[in-house]
């Protein structure tokens, strides 16, 4: 299964950083949260990556093409007045990345329409490339299998200005509405599963994912929640980078799954 990340806004709120390169690109503990990201998915057995990408994706694009250089041991000789590059060992993830150019200034529904044509007809996952989390990916889309609906995204319980969730008590979702400052009731924290239906529910460039085709699949009873009671930060500002830089640094990251 595809696993697709959104990677292509202009992440103004971190523009500190942004202004240089895209915000999945900004590092904690000296690597992109992206590839944070990558390695939790990887963790659980999926390694088939599609970034969705728009602002300076060339930024994005070279690192993948120096990833394997600049992940292993090498040897430059010159010895003879040429040059010949050795690679003697390397550490590099057996990942299959396609960094697609979604546009500049296309909407997150817009986007995850543009890569149609590399999802087909399965089910594919869905992501933020700005938000790190410990949820167990296998049993998302174990129960994303058990009730048959188009979408299953992870719930958590933050006390910050993200999309509301209304969430009955058989975990479907009956609406998705924008948030207000002083909410503390359950999140879209992204970690989504969908099945290809969800095309028919993006029509172009000016879709937004989270107001237009998720708001249109709760009134279709085609949207279910998964709630997760662990980890979750999202990195839309310089506190919140600050925040994941020193969780990292104590070692204990609660989103490292991997050894």
């Amino acid at each position: 299964m595809k696993v697709v990340i959104l990677a292509g806004g202009f992440g103004t709120r971190i523009s500190e950083e942004s202004e240089i390169m895209p915000k999945p690109m900004i590092e904690i503990g000296g690597m992109p949260i992206l590839w944070h990201i990558m390695k939790g998915y990887a963790w659980y057995g999926y390694t088939d990556f599609i970034i969705c990408a728009g602002y300076k994706q060339a930024y994005i694009k070279q690192w993948f093409a120096d990833y394997y250089l600049n992940t292993s041991d090498v040897t430059f000789d010159f010895s003879d007045g040429q040059s010949r590059m050795t690679i003697e060992s390397s550490s590099v993830e057996p990942w299959k990345v396609t960094v697609a150019d979604t546009g500049l200034y296309t909407m997150t529904g817009g986007r995850v329409k543009r890569i149609q044509k590399y999802i087909g007809n399965d089910r594919f996952m869905l992501t933020y490339g700005d938000a790190v989390c410990d949820v167990d990916v296998g049993k998302l889309v174990d129960y994303h299998k058990t009730h048959g609906k188009i979408a299953t995204l992870t719930s958590v319980v933050r006390n910050q200005d993200k999309g509301i969730l209304d969430i009955s008590e058989f975990g479907a979702v009956r609406s998705f509405r924008e948030k207000h400052s002083s909410d503390g009731v359950a999140i879209n924290a992204g970690y989504m599963v969908f099945e290809p239906e969800i095309f028919d529910y993006l029509e172009d460039d000016d879709t937004i994912l989270e107001n237009v085709a998720l708001e249109m699949l709760a009134k279709d009873e085609q949207l279910m929640s998964y709630k997760h009671d662990g980890y979750w930060q999202c990195m839309d500002s310089a506190r919140e980078k600050q925040i994941l830089e020193k969780i990292w640094a104590k070692g204990n990251a609660p989103w490292k799954l991997w050894v």
